[in-house]
């Protein structure tokens, strides 16, 4: 019971944060050794916004990378939930001010054109289920304070998420090389990020397996027309007003994104 309603309360704060400023981390006020509280945390906010009226188009993966995952201790993924109201479109110009501590990474997203709800899935199942792949930016922004974040703290926090911008060039999987394709983030004409496919758990791909299956333990299995964020290519860049972004990733089209006052 104690677990339970320091949970609520810990859930109130972080959904407040969005239009009250950033909290304390939250990882000096609960037991982090039970990764399922900040999940729980999760799924309050994400009930409180779907009451609001939002609506879920897919999911996002974190902590693909191993040097982040040893940047923060951790050995696992994490994933969070994707909103309709946070999807933009490539060049779209965006007021950094709708959020708080904005950075942004590069990615691949998939579309699927199936569900992924089998007990027994296999990479086999996410390449049958994906129907293109696009290149993407997504928006990371945390709801705690200066960044100092730990996994709980990002978990409870919908995985740091802040919105995410989508190339407009579909690409089938068999025109790609997930593993090896490079990635170039530039900020103006300043290549300000790197990496390759296989920094994401090995393979996006991979990344994409791990999501579906954690989904259907939590019976909410990924659907037909979902996009799933793979997972960063390279390391996330702060945001601020004037930034011009653009991504290039082997095999895809450019992918970019302006910020406003």
């Amino acid at each position: 019971m104690r677990n339970k309603s320091k949970v609520s309360e810990l859930a109130i704060s972080v959904f407040d944060a969005y239009k009250e400023g950033v909290v304390a981390p939250l990882r000096d006020r609960v037991d982090v050794a039970d990764i399922s509280l900040a999940y729980s945390i999760q799924q309050q906010n994400h009930r409180r916004w779907s009451e609001q009226g939002r609506v879920t188009i897919g999911r996002k993966i974190g902590l693909t990378s191993t040097a982040v995952q040893a940047q923060l201790g951790v050995d696992q993924p994490d994933y969070g939930m994707v909103y309709a109201d946070t999807c933009y479109c490539s060049g779209a110009q965006i007021s950094v001010n709708q959020f708080l501590q904005p950075k942004i990474e590069a990615e691949i997203a998939f579309i699927l054109k199936s569900d992924l709800d089998s007990k027994s899935l296999t990479i086999i199942d996410v390449i049958n289920a994906v129907d293109y792949a696009v290149a993407a930016l997504e928006i990371v922004d945390s709801r705690i304070a200066n960044w100092d974040i730990s996994l709980f703290d990002t978990i409870a926090d919908n995985a740091s998420y802040g919105g995410i911008i989508i190339g407009t060039t579909p690409i089938s999987l068999n025109q790609l090389d997930l593993e090896n394709c490079k990635m170039q983030l530039s900020r103006g004409n300043d290549i300000v990020s790197e990496g390759e496919g296989r920094a994401c758990l090995g393979n996006p791909l991979l990344a994409t397996l791990w999501l579906a299956n954690r989904m259907i333990e939590n019976g909410q299995p990924l659907k037909a027309g979902d996009v799933v964020l793979s997972g960063a290519l390279g390391p996330m860049i702060t945001v601020k007003s004037g930034d011009v972004f653009t991504a290039k990733i082997d095999g895809l089209n450019s992918v970019s994104v302006s910020f406003t006052e």
